[in-house]
């Protein structure tokens, strides 16, 4: 008796040299719908589903597989008498290899403008439940979900190698292609129905690429993208230029990626180990980026550069007299890609930015579990702002305030930052105490701290970060607000003139 094969892709990607390739080898092909039609005008003989279960495709094609005869010949164990003596009595014959690619949920998602009922009817069923049938039946059954496995599973049928370990592997693929699948189903569902915290939390990710190492040469790593996340990430970007990223690249490229979508006007973001090193803002961003160097010279060596404006000539000039390991931009022009791709190593990518219109989330991963949260959204304006002090700040002290505080919220907890002019000055980041991220701060700004504003992550639990504050000559600070001693801080405040405001909002990052 000819084996069985029972293919229905929605990729169609060299099936019909692979279903030849087993009519070669003593295959009786079956099919369905489209994938039939695309057999047969390949001259490829193949029996339509409904001539072997003897019931016809109903319901535009919702129940055409979902059938005794197709699932018991899948499942049926060749190794046990009594499965068989049971498919004997009812007909059944085994069906001994199933292809099958699923409808494209995916890519029915990613289409503009289209309709839920689109998206509900690209919802496969019984894909994926002949996929598990004979997955779980693998010993007996060879399954196929991707293309790519066409060329291994022919040689291994001619060469008579068609083994467990093979077939394993197979189905295991299977197992994690279903799981997939339905993870962005989950998802979809999950966000229409706005549960953002459900009983169960699944999510799904798939590889971009491996990578040489983790954060240490020792530390293997992969990278992985969101496959239904509408949000161009990094994931999406276009390397233009340059080695492969490695782990800690593209941690810091994503820190300096959602600094960035912080500020409208033309800006640049230097990064070092996930905190900034630099941030400017300017009418041009040539110079912006001169901002954001001149913030620290010495750390934004080696570092990750992110500007949210076409890199051009002059920003490229600039940028090619330092060492840099990454420069991300939404374009450059030709003749700033022509000074930059002189250095051999550094890498360029373009990617379009795009601030996210809704709410992400962000996972942790701690001893035995995950911590999820909503990502730190949070907007602070003028009218947001309360004046603690008795004096009022100036116009010009609000808006490097404002600059500050979206900058703060990016750096390591306990975090200050020192701005002035639309530049960061000093940043203090990750201390165990928030003077002394204040003292680092201050230290780092020099004589630019006198008449720089200061900006706090979370709230002063004593006074003493104002004062030093006040010995450095900052002229104006914004924190949260909060503490037991608020008024500690205010009094020191209004005895040296600062004007002080509260947001009223945190911005812890640990």
């Amino acid at each position: 008796m000819s084996k069985r094969a029972l293919i229905s892709v929605s990729d169609k990607s060299n099936i019909e040299e692979f279903a030849k390739g087993l009519v070669e080898a003593g295959y009786e092909i079956i099919s369905t719908g489209g994938t039939l039609h695309t057999l047969v005008n390949a001259g490829i003989e193949a029996k339509a589903v409904d001539e072997i279960t003897g019931f016809p495709e109903i319901m535009d094609g919702r129940v055409k597989t979902l059938h005794p005869l197709v699932h018991g010949g899948l499942l049926g164990k060749r190794s046990n008498p009594d499965h068989m003596r049971q498919m004997e009595e009812n007909n059944i014959s085994p069906i001994d290899m199933v292809v099958v690619n699923l409808y494209p949920f995916k890519q029915t998602l990613e289409k503009d403008g289209v309709k839920k009922e689109e998206i509900i009817e690209n919802i496969d069923i019984g894909g994926p439940t002949m996929l598990r049938s004979a997955a779980k039946n693998f010993e007996d059954v060879a399954v196929i979900v991707d293309p790519s496995d066409y060329g291994r599973v022919l040689q291994a049928i001619q060469e008579d190698k068609l083994e467990k370990v093979l077939l394993q592997q197979l189905a295991a693929k299977v197992f994690r292609h279903t799981a997939n699948y339905d993870a962005m189903i989950a998802q979809y569902f999950m966000g229409e129905t706005k549960e953002e915290f459900p009983e169960t939390y699944t999510v799904t990710y798939e590889k971009v690429q491996d990578l040489r190492y983790g954060e240490n040469p020792h530390q293997h790593a992969a990278f992985y993208k969101n496959p239904i996340d509408r949000i161009k990430g990094l994931a999406t970007a276009k390397q233009l230029h340059g080695k492969e990223l490695s782990y800690n690249n593209i941690q810091d490229a994503s820190a300096a990626l959602e600094i960035l979508a912080e500020y409208n006007d033309p800006a640049a973001v230097a990064v070092k180990h996930m905190n900034p090193c630099g941030i400017g803002v300017a009418e041009t961003i040539s110079g912006a980026f001169t901002r954001a160097f001149d913030a620290d010279p010495i750390s934004i060596f080696g570092g990750i550069i992110a500007c949210n404006r076409e890199i051009d000539v002059a920003t490229a000039e600039k940028l090619s007299e330092i060492f840099l390991e990454i420069v991300i931009a939404p374009g450059f022009t030709e003749d700033a890609l022509e000074i930059l791709t002189r250095k051999k190593n550094i890498r360029l990518l373009e990617l379009e930015l795009k601030k996210s219109e809704t709410v992400t989330k962000k996972l942790t991963t701690v001893s035995g579990g995950v911590l999820i949260q909503n990502s730190d959204n949070g907007i602070v304006g003028i009218e947001d702002l309360t004046v603690a002090t008795k004096r009022k700040p100036t116009d010009d002290e609000l808006e490097n305030l404002l600059f500050a505080w979206k900058a703060v919220k990016h750096v390591k907890s306990n975090a200050i930052l020192l701005a002035k002019d639309n530049q960061t000055i000093g940043v203090g980041a990750g201390q165990m105490n928030r003077i002394g991220s204040a003292n680092i701060a201050i230290e780092q700004a020099g004589e630019k701290a006198k008449g720089a504003v200061m900006a706090s992550d979370a709230f002063f639990p004593m006074p003493d970060t104002v004062e030093a504050a006040v010995k450095a000559g900052i002229t104006a600070i914004i924190q949260p607000g909060g503490s037991k001693r608020d008024e500690d801080s205010v009094a020191v405040c209004d005895e040296h003139g600062i004007t002080m405001v509260y947001t009223g909002m945190r911005h812890f990052k640990h």
